[in-house]
């Protein structure tokens, strides 16, 4: 059976709390001989990465999506967790003697924080080959945010491959060389990133906005409150937000658009439902803290989606 095959990241997310104030601690006139320690009150440890992040919108829209990534020796858990959500997690590699990416995060009282992130296992995504699978398993991949080799070489094997691919190299524009930033985007069959992320990947390939438009299929930008842009064959779709009940956490909310967006193309469904059926799936995740915590299902989602958009019926074929 083909899938959508979604490459990315692969991380936990340690999240903490300091019930006190940074500044507090920190003396500025010792800042060359700095040692400093927090007692935290809470810490949570969430699933994360941006390629189980898009799998699990897909999952939870009745798509059998293929995480296709580099885990650590601390995954079996969250492999299991993946698989029980319908999730292909057999081209999920584990690399003994390292741990998953993981980011450790410390918020103070006034949201200030001091964090970081070990790359872990994600450093060694390159020694997995989309050759590696059985002909036509693939039938359209994602390139989300990974170690720059590794999205270099995903690129080229789907050209190699003939698979077309969605480029999504959103917080990685900053660090992937500016040719592979160009070749990727060129060759792709969509482009998907937000409106700072687009500006810089203009800049990073010296490519302008009409010049990518005329190089895909798609050209997704999103636009945080303002919704998104989806431009193909020359026309435009606006896609407006859905209104969050309540706002809890943005984390991964582009993730759950793009898994949106996708299922909706995945079912031959017109580019304004995609649009809006990935603005639900944001807002979705807008609503819980962490970016696979929040749930739903099929008849919540289209009941919900039929209060503020007429889809005429077209969303019948995900019952």
């Amino acid at each position: 059976m083909m899938a959508i095959v979604i490459t990315g990241s692969v991380a936990f997310d340690y999240l903490m709390t300091f019930p006190g104030y940074f500044k507090q601690n920190i003396l500025p006139d010792k800042l060359d001989k700095i040692s400093l320690s927090f007692l935290v009150d809470s810490m949570t440890r969430q699933r994360g990465g941006v390629a189980p992040n898009i799998a699990y919108t897909l999952a939870l829209l009745g798509e059998r999506p293929m995480v296709f990534a580099t885990a650590g020796e601390d995954f079996e858990e969250y492999r299991a967790w993946l698989e029980s959500h319908r999730i292909d997690t057999k081209y999920a590699k584990v690399v003994p003697g390292k741990y998953t990416a993981s980011f450790f995060v410390n918020t103070d009282l006034e949201n200030n924080q001091i964090a970081s992130f070990y790359t872990g296992a994600m450093a060694d995504a390159s020694s997995l080959s989309l050759k590696e699978m059985k002909k036509g398993e693939a039938d359209y991949v994602v390139i989300s945010p990974n170690d720059p080799t590794a999205m270099k070489k995903y690129v080229e094997e789907c050209i190699e491959l003939g698979i077309p691919y969605l480029f999504d190299p959103s917080q990685q524009v900053a660090r992937n060389p500016h040719e592979d930033l160009r070749r990727g985007a060129q060759n792709a069959h969509a482009i998907f990133c937000n409106e700072y992320e687009f500006e810089l990947l203009q800049k990073h390939t010296d490519l302008c906005a009409d010049d990518m438009e005329g190089c895909v299929k798609l050209l997704v930008v999103t636009l945080g409150e303002k919704g998104a842009s989806i431009k193909s064959e020359g026309k435009e779709y606006l896609i407006p937000i859905v209104p969050a009940e309540h706002i809890a956490d943005p984390t991964g909310v582009g993730d759950a658009f793009r898994g949106g967006f996708l299922r909706g193309y995945r079912l031959g469904l017109d580019l304004q439902t995609c649009g809006q059926m990935g603005a639900l799936a944001a807002t979705y995740c807008l609503e819980q803290k962490g970016t696979q915590n929040h749930f739903y299902t099929i008849s919540d989602f289209v009941k919900r989606y039929r209060k503020h958009f007429d889809d005429k019926g077209a969303l019948d074929i995900l019952k």
